[in-house]
């Protein structure tokens, strides 16, 4: 599981020249809040990561909220759109 943590970015330890990982003080406390997160919230490692991922890469992010957007049409307006593509094909 720390190994997924450190992929996903979540918590990066540093490392010995043999790179063996470094967990400090800091480092243990971001992992005993992320431990609370998850069970605060009663969500799942990945689902974070993927939080991460959406501050991280603005194109991702983008392309999510341009799909969120579509999935907040309500009935009429989505008859309306598929009317319009029919029309215009």
């Amino acid at each position: 599981m720390l190994r997924y943590i450190e992929r996903s970015k979540l918590v990066v330890p540093s490392r010995t020249a043999s790179r063996y990982r470094l967990y400090g003080l800091r480092e243990l406390n971001q992992l005993r809040a992320l431990r609370d997160l998850l069970t605060s919230f009663a969500i799942e490692l990945s689902d974070l990561a993927f939080a991460a991922r959406l501050r991280r890469e603005a194109a991702l992010r983008a392309a999510v909220d341009a799909w969120l957007v579509g999935t907040e049409l309500d009935a009429l307006e989505w008859e309306q759109r598929k009317h319009e593509r029919l029309l215009a094909a």
